[in-house]
């Protein structure tokens, strides 16, 4: 089932001034369950494509539907919404607050959607455990190591069950091993939940992993293929 349709996405950044096309008629197409990797060189238009899939930028030109619904068309506070509900980002920085413990972080979204409290506890719990981080569930993120910190930035993008992950260069910040963990965690997720990740990358554990490479130049999807019709497994 398609999950993401991508149609003529264009981006011009300064378009009256000194004109810089970020993208140029992106054409793509995302079904549930991917695992998926954007690549290409620095400014080819990875995270700009990630921004605009998921609601953060606006297109010049074109038009992304999610489910049928064409987010491009929504604004403002029905925009916000929409995002709220249904994707979840994940990003290089991590992006915690920092006074709030692990658990509060995870629940912090669940609590701007007006989730019940049981139910808010009892996804955070899930959520904790799938990560590995039950024994660090009431501290700090200034206390856990980066690759503890982007596991808590993974369960909170979940916390809202979403329609699918977007995460922008997540283990740039990481160390082998810990990429390594967070990459095992993602995978599982996908493959026991079914839960579709989209990554944009320069990092080649990442692309090993994705089961798609998409990669990008100068603006334009140049390649586009799935990994098992490149490499066989033997």
């Amino acid at each position: 089932m398609n999950i993401i349709e991508i149609k003529g996405i264009s981006k011009t950044y300064d378009k009256d001034t000194m004109p810089v096309q970020a993208l140029n008629g992106i054409d793509l197409v995302f079904q549930d369950g991917e695992f998926a990797s954007i690549v290409g060189p620095s400014g080819s238009g990875k995270t700009t494509l990630l921004n605009i899939i998921g609601g953060l930028d606006d297109p010049t030109e074109g038009n992304v539907l999610i489910d049928g619904i064409n987010i491009t068309s929504l604004s403002g506070h029905s925009k916000t919404a929409f995002r709220l509900k249904n994707i979840g980002f994940v990003f290089q920085s991590f992006n915690l607050i920092p006074v709030l413990t692990v658990r509060e972080n995870i629940e912090f979204i669940m609590q701007l959607q007006g989730a019940s409290k049981q139910g808010r506890l009892s996804r955070t719990d899930e959520l904790i455990e799938a990560v590995g981080l039950v024994d660090k569930k009431n501290c700090r993120p200034n206390k856990l190591s980066g690759g503890q910190q982007q596991r808590v930035a993974v369960a909170r993008a979940l916390a809202s069950k979403p329609k699918f992950i977007l995460a922008d260069e997540p283990t740039a910040n990481l160390d082998s091993k810990s990429a390594e963990n967070l990459l095992d965690i993602m995978e599982k997720l996908n493959k026991e939940e079914n839960i579709t990740f989209i990554f944009s990358t320069h990092d080649a554990r990442v692309m090993k992993k994705a089961r798609r490479i998409i990669t990008i130049e100068d603006g334009k999807v140049i390649d586009d293929v799935i990994k098992d019709k490149i490499m066989p497994e033997s």
